[in-house]
């Protein structure tokens, strides 16, 4: 569960989450040229990610994050995102949908995310806990859309024995 709950503090669960809601990361990240070469090494050894010299003869014209890396860094601000504020009882998520990279991230980038939920529903299989649908965001310091996707999201049911609603969208 995505919880630093402390004693006495409130909890957000499935019933207070809201269709329409747009959440703004509380920081931006800074890409590094060491990490973009570095994540590359490990899990995406394409000379483009690798090499100066070879990345200019692509179509990214330069160095460029990989987009797994872009992803992974994204998680690390939607984590922060959700860690603000009032502590979620979150349980994880099935997957995303529709994930789609849009421009390339370079070192010397600075990346933000935007999150819009979309839609959520209960789960009629386990009534303990709802499923969310987000619009996931990321843009670069120029507000230029770098990487969209549908982020699905499971969070725990303040009440379980409530009805179960139909779909609730923005």
């Amino acid at each position: 569960m995505l919880s630093n709950k402390k004693e006495g503090e409130r909890m957000r669960y499935f019933e207070d989450m809201e269709p329409g809601t747009i959440t703004h990361s509380p920081r931006s990240y800074r890409v590094t040229r060491e990490e973009v070469i570095d994540f590359a090494s490990k899990y995406d050894p394409q000379p483009f990610h690798l090499d100066d010299e070879a990345a200019k003869q692509t179509f990214f014209g330069r160095l460029s994050a990989s987009g797994w890396h872009t992803a992974a860094m994204t998680m690390r601000l939607m984590v922060e995102t959700m860690q603000q504020g009032e502590p979620q009882a979150g349980l994880g998520s099935p997957g995303i949908d529709d994930l789609k990279w849009i421009k390339p991230v370079y070192p010397g980038d600075e990346i933000r995310i935007e999150m819009e939920m979309i839609s959520k529903r209960r789960m009629k299989s386990r009534p303990d806990m709802g499923l969310t649908r987000s619009e996931n965001r990321v843009y670069n310091q120029n507000d230029e859309l770098v990487m969209k996707f549908i982020g699905n999201g499971l969070i725990k049911v303040r009440n379980p024995e409530a009805p179960i609603e139909d779909e609730i969208t923005a």
